[in-house]
């Protein structure tokens, strides 16, 4: 972050809903603006130039679309050096195939009708190294991509066998959707444990974030759908 506030670029090819979301951005004490791309491979583009801390990236865009750019941006075979978290912009109807951005790397989800409130917040969450699992998005989309999936033994279930009985309680939690805190009210215990364990998955996974976590969950069929 540039003196202490969240650096963004925003990827939409609509110029109202670049210049709503920079306005909104904005007005926050802690959030600046530094670009606007009006497609994938301007948004490319400017991730590295720019080095914004997050990148609001719509999914549908010309020339490229979000997630092309999302896995450009994130390539960890010609990683930047300063990655960004990607916050995927979507309409959860019409964006049937949001679950690939997953694997591309982004962060979590939001829905362009959002609050401004909830848009900042959701800056915030992607920028302090979470990820955003609003349940009216991002669970639901993992759920319809995991119910598909097939059962056969996959790199997820090996992944698994590195962990302790403890830490796969805890991933499982994780794929159910629950905070840290909630997680540690269920376990009885306290949530900085929780969080050294959370930790501790994203490096045996590996995994790049909680919401990979989750895919993790339900990939290797610990967690099911519904």
């Amino acid at each position: 972050m540039t003196a202490d506030r969240i650096t963004v670029l925003i990827a939409d090819d609509q110029a109202m809903v670049r210049a709503g979301f920079a306005a909104l951005l904005d007005a926050q004490p802690d959030i600046r603006v530094i670009g606007q791309a009006s497609g994938g491979i301007e948004a490319v583009r400017l991730a590295r130039e720019l080095k914004p801390d997050v990148v609001l990236m719509d999914v549908r865009m010309p020339d490229l679309d979000g997630i092309e750019a999302t896995t450009r941006i994130l390539d960890p075979e010609r990683p930047l050096p300063h990655t960004p978290r990607v916050l995927m912009l979507t309409t959860f109807d019409i964006d049937d195939y949001v679950h690939e951005a997953i694997y591309a790397g982004a962060s979590g989800f939001l829905l362009k009708d959002a609050l401004p409130e909830e848009l900042a917040q959701a800056v915030r969450v992607i920028a302090a190294g979470d990820a955003l699992l609003a349940p009216s998005v991002t669970r639901r989309l993992i759920e319809r991509f995991a119910d598909t999936r097939d059962r056969a033994p996959s790199r997820s279930a090996l992944a698994l066998n590195g962990l302790t009985d403890r830490e796969r309680e805890v991933l499982t939690l994780i794929g159910r959707g629950l905070s840290n805190g909630e997680i540690a009210s269920g376990l009885f215990i306290g949530e900085q444990t929780v969080k050294t364990h959370v930790s501790k998955l994203l490096q045996k996974v590996p995994a790049r974030d909680r919401v990979q976590l989750v895919i993790t969950a339900y990939d290797a069929g610990i967690v099911s759908p519904g």
